[in-house]
Parts: structure tokens; sequence; C-alpha cells
């Protein structure tokens, strides 16, 4: 049996740090010089992706050097047709995205979606976290429960962008519950430092995002982790979820990085092989543990299929929401 070049690559996702690469690929750089386009403001989930992408591929010889373009607004509606429109055809750009574009875009229906630029690779996935503060009135599962079932109208809850992950996890728990997801009381943030200020001074009843944007707090116990919305429980977090918790909701934020539109096949291919690569590295594994995030490598047109069918997903989702 013949393995071609990109069926060997794509095997990184299932080979993972067991496969190492041969010491006379890393002898030059694949790219000189990678311009990272975030559409987003520095500081997030995005920005914090691609700064690992940078640290992991500079420490794996597989980029010489990073530029970044960090564009925030609108969960990424800002940033996209900056980079749509300014990045076309060149073949060592990126940019990071992730789940919280799709509903952004449906939301803010916007003429540039993420239909409008080139999956390269998934590269993570993120279960979000449901919190209380540790000075708030609610302090267990059963008991934010119960408040959303008696009245979800009374129940505010912190997340990202309007239409986000975060905000669909909400729309989805009340539900499941039995209530109608346009009784959210949903209170969107444009950034983690916001939203973490409205949790801790009490200001809303609990709060959702990843598990990073709440992790410092959580450890200082300022903040009470109930639930976590993925399939799984996040490795190393005790932390229940919402499924094992009697409770049919499973959502997790994916991020990956996408070529601009009017990219060569020849071009692709590189940026495939450059990410295929800095997934196989032992340094991304590391930042995977450290930040603790799931591994979910997809490439390509796997990935192009999977965001199609998460498009019609969360609009289904955010028809219930009333915001499409």
């Amino acid at each position: 049996m013949t393995i071609s070049k990109r069926d060997f690559l794509s095997m990184g996702g299932a080979l993972g740090a067991g496969l190492a690469l041969p010491a006379w690929a890393q002898a030059k750089p694949l790219f000189d010089t990678v311009n990272m386009f975030v559409p987003a403001a520095p500081g997030g989930g995005w920005d914090g992706t691609a700064r690992a992408i940078e640290r992991a591929a500079k420490v794996s010889g597989l980029v010489g050097n990073f530029q970044f373009e960090n564009v925030g607004g609108a969960g990424g509606m800002i940033g996209l047709p900056r980079f749509v429109n300014q990045r076309k055809g060149q073949g060592n750009s990126l940019m990071v995205g992730g789940s919280v574009m799709v509903g952004a875009g449906i939301t803010n229906k916007s003429p540039v979606t993420m239909r409008n630029v080139v999956p390269v690779a998934r590269l993570t996935e993120e279960s979000s976290v449901i919190v209380v503060p540790s000075g708030g009135k609610i302090k267990t599962w059963n008991e934010l429960v119960a408040a959303i079932k008696a009245n979800p109208k009374a129940v505010s809850v912190a997340g990202g962008s309007a239409g986000g992950t975060d905000h669909i996890v909400l729309g989805l728990m009340i539900k499941a519950l039995g209530r109608n997801p346009r009784e959210a009381a949903y209170v969107a943030f444009a950034g983690g430092g916001p939203a973490n200020a409205a949790i801790l001074g009490n200001q809303v009843t609990a709060g959702i995002s990843g598990y990073s944007e709440f992790e410092d707090q959580i450890k200082a116990g300022r903040m009470i982790p109930l639930a976590v919305s993925g399939n799984i429980r996040i490795p190393g977090v005790n932390v229940p979820t919402m499924r094992e918790l009697g409770l049919n909701v499973a959502v997790a934020n994916w991020r990956g990085v996408f070529a601009p539109p009017g990219v060569t096949q020849a071009q692709r291919d590189k940026l495939f092989e450059l990410m295929s690569k800095l997934n196989q590295s032992a340094a991304w594994q590391q930042e995977l543990v450290t930040r603790k995030w799931t591994g979910v490598f997809l490439a390509e047109l796997p990935f192009e299929r999977e965001i199609n069918k998460d498009i019609t997903e969360t609009e289904a989702v955010l028809k219930d929401l009333g915001l499409a």
C-alpha cells in the first residue's frame, strides 16, 4: 500500500507526540515568517492559541518569525473581513478562529463569514465551565438548576459575545430544563476581564466561559465550578460534565487556523504541512497539557465539513434564542 505525504501527515492527530520527526526535517524552517491574524483583542482565547502556536513552532524549528495583528470586536466579525480582503492570496498568512465565529456570523448577519476563508486545521477543543461566585446565593449545581427552572429571567449569566459558545451553552441548558431559551438572562462581555469582574462583584448569578478564563479565580476559591460543558471532563480538573449531572447537554469550544481566500493549492499544502508537524511536536503537546486543551486535530476537507455541520446546528440553536 502506498501512503502519500498528505496521508502520512494526517496521521499526526492520532500519533501525537509519539511520532518523532527526523533531525533533517528541522534543518530549515518551513516558513521564514508567518503573519498571524487574530480577530480578537490581545489576552483572550484566540490570542492565547496564536501565541501557543508561535511558541511551539519556534521551539520546533518550523517557523523563524511571527508577526501578529489583533483586530477585535463582534465575535471576530470586525477582523474577519479585514483578513479576507487584505490577506487574499498570501501563502504565509494564517488566522486563528473558532466556534464563536460561527454564532457571531449568524447573529450579526455578517456578509463575510467562515465560509469566506480556507480551513487548514482544527487544533483544540475546550469545554466551557459553569461557575458561581463563592460569595453568591447559589453555591451548588442543584441550586442553579432549581433557580433556572423556576425563572430563567432571574438567573443572570455572564459570558462572551452574544450568540457565541457561552450563550449557546446557556440556551441549551434552559431548553433541556423545559424552559424557553428566549428567557435567558444572558449578559455578554467583550473579554474575560470584565466578565470576571461582574461575577466576582455579584453583579450576575453565574458565569460561563472556557476553563482557562476562570482558572485563577477557581484556584483562589473566589469562584465555584459547578459543571463543564464537554462530552468528557477536562483533564486534571475534577469537575463533572452536565451529562454526568443528569442534563443532556454537551458543547465544546473548538479552535483552528485558516488561510485567506485566493491561496493556491501548493500554498495551502505548505500551511497544512506546517500545522501537521506542529501538531506532532512535543512542544505543542506540552501546550495542550499546560492549557488544559483537548487536542482534536482535523485537517482541511474533513474540517470544512465539520464547520458546515456546526453552522447548521448553531443556526437552529440561535433561532431558539431569537438571535437568527
